[in-house]
């Protein structure tokens, strides 16, 4: 056994770990440089700033990972659905016992110290998912096993928008990738990209121009794209009902946002179209940011040396918004460096993912890639306002123990499981 162990924490990907230990080292210090006061010399390893603190979480995440490392690979899989159940157990007891912070009640405070158990339900979804969709009876082309999924995936879902923590719960969409990756049908991830595509259709441009435009792929479909031999009565009514229902989708985005969204995400939205519509207001964040990035020009102010940064011009800079002190102090030369790690360790996950011999470790393999691509993509994607602000951080950047701790533990299992890659007999 001790072999065994031996030969595993040798097969450990090195590059995953280098890529890993670049993003939280370079997030220390940019999570430094963001509550840098230069009156008072903060220090860096200082546990009454942020910046101390979050040394104080990389620390402890050395011991997660040693602790993952030393666990057998066999225990995630089997214990998948405890970890799942406390999960959902933490997040019912974050109903009763979370306090309100900022409009969110998804934190339990004890003390000075404080987690957020939605942040934990990632590993425990993601552990869970594979589990079921790994089991050889499960194919996600039947109805049965799509309403599987979809509940295992609704339930935590639902607690955490209960929780009023909207932007960790539209994290769980990024599992579709996982889902289609299994067999799940294209239609699905079509039809949710058609619906995401029109929906910000409506908010940018006259619906006029959306109704043309809808008109003409209906007719170039009926009679460029079908053979002359299926234009038939039956396809025209086809594509006639699937483009009038888009057609309602589209009149129906103003009546979402005004009588369905709440009053917080229906301003981020309008921030969205407009960020001058509230200045001062919710609108203050977007603007600030978009300043701070684009002040950095080519090659950033220097390392401590950001105005927007040392004067807190942006309001939750070393969490949300870390990546406003990248763009601002390393410029565009430091931010395309750190898009190109996250792209590189995604990649990496997803290469990895498809070298596995079992399903178990392919599906949480991408499940891992997945919600750190939309962690990544939302994230930067709302610091340079394309997207609107839903508070989500920035992996292994972002100030806090619950996300660091969380990505930590999500990435590093499944570099547990792949270091037992060559000592597993194909099961996939």
């Amino acid at each position: 056994m001790a072999r065994n162990e031996a030969s595993i924490a040798q097969s450990i990907d090195w590059l995953t770990v280098f890529l890993y230990a670049a993003c939280v080292i370079v997030g220390l210090f940019n999570v430094y440089a963001s509550v840098y006061n230069p009156e008072e010399q903060t220090k860096l390893f200082d546990l009454s700033n942020r910046a101390g603190k979050q040394a104080m979480f990389a620390a402890t995440s050395v011991l997660l990972i040693t602790a993952i490392l030393v666990i057998d690979h066999k225990f995630w899989e089997a214990l998948a659905p405890i970890i799942y159940g406390v999960c959902i157990f933490m997040l019912l007891a974050t109903l009763v016992l979370a306090t309100d912070i900022k409009g969110s009640r998804s934190w339990i405070r004890y003390g000075s110290f404080q987690i957020q158990p939605a942040e934990f339900m990632k590993i425990g979804l993601a552990l869970m998912l594979a589990k079921f969709i790994s089991q050889p009876s499960v194919n996600l082309t039947k109805w049965r096993d799509q309403l599987s999924v979809a509940g295992l995936v609704l339930l935590p879902a639902v607690l955490i928008l209960a929780s009023k923590e909207t932007g960790l719960t539209l994290v769980f969409a990024a599992f579709v990738i996982v889902f289609y990756r299994e067999g799940l049908p294209g239609i699905y991830p079509a039809l949710l990209l058609t619906v995401i595509g029109l929906f910000l259709c409506a908010l940018f441009f006259s619906k006029l121009y959306i109704f043309a435009g809808l008109l003409l792929g209906a007719l170039l479909i009926y009679w460029v794209i079908i053979p002359r031999y299926d234009r038939t009565r039956k396809n025209a009514i086809n594509i006639s009902v699937i483009f009038g229902l888009m057609a309602f989708f589209v009149t129906s985005v103003d009546f979402i946002i005004k009588h369905v969204l709440q009053p917080h995400m229906r301003r981020r939205i309008q921030v969205l179209v407009d960020p001058k519509v509230d200045p001062t207001g919710i609108g203050w964040n977007v603007i600030q940011s978009k300043i701070a990035v684009g002040s950095g020009r080519l090659w950033g102010k220097g390392f401590l040396d950001g105005t927007q940064t040392k004067f807190d011009f942006v309001p939750e800079q070393d969490t949300d918004f870390i990546f406003c002190t990248i763009g601002e102090e390393h410029g565009f030369v430091g931010s395309a460096a750190v898009v190109l790690i996250f792209v590189g360790l995604i990649c990496r996950i997803v290469s990895l993912a498809e070298k596995q011999r079992t399903r178990f470790a392919r599906i949480y393999g991408y499940s891992v890639a997945s919600i750190l691509f939309f962690h990544f993509l939302v994230n930067i994607g709302m610091t340079i306002g394309l997207m609107p602000v839903i508070g989500i951080t920035l992996p292994f950047f972002s100030y806090g123990g619950s996300s660091l701790w969380t990505f930590t533990i999500l990435l590093f299992i499944f570099l547990k499981l792949d270091a037992q890659r060559p000592f597993t007999l194909s099961r996939a």
